[in-house]
């Protein structure tokens, strides 16, 4: 299973996303993140890993812009230093 099946399998994650099937990695998982509920992320972490997981979302927040809400960012920022 790869990460572009699970916005596939739930498209509400990508509601304004005109094409979600081209989205990167990065852009999953920040819906993912966002959107989704934790057996979401569970998902997302059991598919790619906890370390590349937590590697893409520490390499996300590295860019001039990112659209993670302000807990949302706090709150896996904790989590992913905590656990990896």
């Amino acid at each position: 299973m790869i990460v572009n099946s699970i916005i596939k399998n739930k498209p509400y994650l990508a509601w304004y996303v005109k094409d979600p099937g081209k989205l990167s990695e990065e852009s999953i998982l920040e819906h993912v993140l966002n959107y989704g509920n934790w057996d979401d992320v569970q998902l997302f972490i059991k598919v790619k890993g906890l370390n590349e997981t937590a590697k893409l979302f520490n390499k996300s927040l590295k860019n001039r812009r990112t659209n993670y809400q302000p807990a949302i960012k706090s709150y896996f920022y904790r989590y992913f230093n905590n656990h990896v």
